[in-house]
């Protein structure tokens, strides 16, 4: 199940995008003033041939050299001018669209290190890639052309028919006569192309996932020989994409479409009318060739504008992506009297917990209650589905509990900042997640800024130094992709090493050994007893026998703890704890 999202109007659109210019307001202003003057060579042309032509035809014998050589060195000026800003435009007016982009693309990553596991188990992480990266480079042009492209039009219709007025106002009446149409259906054809950038965007997001989630599980892919069925999938959706460009490409086609024919429509009211006009002295001929100039002009940036209608939908289209992530809710959050967790005993209580995940409502704990004193060493088993990994994520506030409180050192654990308590708190999971990069960058990041004596001894107390010795660069080895160079037991001492290093007081492990082989579960299992010594430890565990010497050991199911009492206690009582290890005994 995906978040549904949530879309916005234009003027919002608008409103939520503005700030971001707030601080290239100067470079913005420099932007406009010189697109101002782009266009005062083009406005002034028309004017410069409406006299020559008029002069040339009443008074031939006024027009001389001197007058076009000085008409020519005025044109000659204004095209340096245009020139000159023209530059400043393709140049800086880029630029600040670039920083525009990178300023978004900082708040969204920002905004998703503060979004909870419920969020990124409803999107997929293509989608969230294409958010902030395709969909923002888009935002870049936008940026940039918007604000010019609007003003440039602005001021060519506005000075266009105040020059055209004065030449011939019934003229000018009639030739503007067909703007408020092709206004109209522009748009309509203008809000379709955006509905259809919208889901190409979509679309494109699903493509990524299918690609990101086929490669990742190439191994399984090829153990079950399965290449044809992901070339099936992946046909699929690629020709999904397909039928949606070719969608985005009939509306565009359509928009076009509209704005040439009232085009056309235009030239011909001038033709006809302006014929008209002519034969009737009601202008003279420098006038019309000076009319046909000026509306050529509009229409040539009528045209610039439509080109820019596709780029425009597209930026559209990204800060609305943008704004999907900006807005998706912070369910795990500081709050406002939240005071920094120091020197914790590591006194863990769940009081009457209850727990059901937020996106499907499943109820996992009820009414649950559980002390874990500090440097207590306890160990949770069960069957799947009883709660013990939830009981992970909810001590580090991965998720809120539904009902109930935990506390730590007697007091709830949402009155401490996130940092600080999750900074006392040290995880290994049964899945390593490695960085793409060297062994010294995944151990380090326990604590960045650790010197690199400091991650060596970390190494050497997860046990981990003496594999790290032998790779061919040592720490500096690269470990590929989620360290698929290493093996499951060699990531795991390194995520033992990374806690290590962090060095908190209190340990969480869940099922940290049980895809391990018997050597390897060996050689970590020593590794984690020397990282529990002097800390709270709480363990889930499958494989029973590296929990026997906790100091006491819960048996969780549906019903809440049905067992509790040392190994050798439960074993005495031949409960559910006493069939769970006969059972693993017999299998092993």
């Amino acid at each position: 199940m995906e978040h549904k999202e949530r879309t916005y109007s234009t003027k919002e659109l608008f409103r939520r995008f503005f700030p971001y210019y707030r601080p290239y307001g100067a470079v913005v202003a420099k932007d406009l003033a010189c697109a101002a003057l782009t266009t005062l060579a083009e406005l002034t042309l028309p004017m410069i041939i409406r006299y020559l032509t008029n002069t040339g035809m009443n008074d031939l014998a006024s027009l001389t050299v001197g007058t076009v050589l000085r008409l020519a060195l005025l044109y000659l000026t204004l095209r340096l001018i245009d020139t000159l800003a023209a530059y400043y435009m393709a140049y800086q007016g880029h630029v600040m669209g670039t920083y525009i982009e990178t300023d978004m693309r900082k708040d969204a990553y920002a905004h998703l290190q503060k979004l909870s596991f419920t969020y990124y188990n409803n999107t997929k992480i293509g989608q969230i890639m294409g958010r902030i990266t395709n969909d923002l480079f888009d935002v870049t042009e936008f940026a940039h052309h918007c604000p010019e492209e609007f003003f440039i039009a602005f001021i060519k219709a506005a000075v266009s028919f105040v020059i055209l007025a004065g030449i011939s106002l019934p003229l000018t009446a009639l030739v503007f006569l067909v703007v408020p149409f092709m206004t109209y259906f522009s748009m309509k054809q203008n809000f379709r192309m955006r509905g259809a950038f919208a889901k190409q965007r979509n679309q494109t997001g699903e493509l990524n996932a299918r690609i990101e989630d086929s490669l990742l599980g190439q191994k399984v892919v090829k153990a079950f020989t399965n290449e044809d069925l992901e070339i099936r999938k992946f046909g699929k959706e690629n020709a999904a994409f397909f039928e949606m460009k070719r969608n985005t490409y009939r509306y565009m086609a359509s928009f076009q479409i509209t704005v040439r024919l009232f085009e056309g429509l235009m030239y011909l009211v001038l033709l006809v009318a302006g014929g008209l006009f002519l034969v009737n002295g009601q202008i003279r001929p420098g006038d019309l060739v000076a009319y046909v100039m000026y509306v050529t002009t509009m229409i040539a940036t009528i045209r610039r504008i439509i080109e820019f209608a596709e780029q425009f939908q597209r930026g559209m289209t990204g800060i609305e992506r943008f704004l999907q992530i900006m807005d998706a809710d912070i369910e795990i959050f500081d709050e406002p009297d939240a005071r920094e967790l120091t020197a914790p005993e590591g006194r863990i209580e769940f009081r009457d917990v209850s727990f059901a995940y937020p996106d499907d409502h499943n109820i996992v704990l009820r009414h649950l209650n559980l002390t874990i004193e500090p440097g207590e060493k306890v160990a949770i088993v069960g069957p799947s589905g009883g709660g013990k990994t939830t009981i992970c994520n909810l001590i580090p506030r991965f998720y809120d509990v539904s009902e109930g409180t935990i506390l730590l050192d007697g007091t709830d654990i949402r009155e401490f900042t996130l940092k600080s308590l999750r900074g006392s708190i040290g995880m290994v999971q049964q899945d390593v997640y490695l960085f793409s990069g060297t062994v010294y960058d995944n151990i380090v990041y326990g604590r960045p800024g650790a010197s690199m004596e400091e991650v060596k001894e970390a190494a050497r107390r997860a046990g981990a130094d003496t594999f790290i010795d032998t790779l061919p660069h040592g720490y500096g080895t690269y470990i590929g992709e989620r360290g698929v160079k290493l093996s499951g037991g060699q990531k795991q001492r390194i995520s033992i090493a990374r806690i290590f290093l962090k060095n908190p007081p209190i340990i969480i492990l869940d099922e940290a050994t049980s895809a391990l082989d018997n050597e390897s579960e060996y050689e970590v299992a020593k590794s984690l007893s020397k990282l529990a010594e002097g800390r709270t430890t709480l363990t889930i565990a499958h494989r029973l026998s590296s929990i026997v010497h906790s100091d006491r050991i819960l048996v969780l199911t549906d019903d809440g703890i049905e067992e509790e009492g040392s190994h050798a206690q439960l074993m005495e009582k031949k409960g559910m704890y006493y069939q769970f290890y006969t059972r693993a005994n017999e299998v092993r």
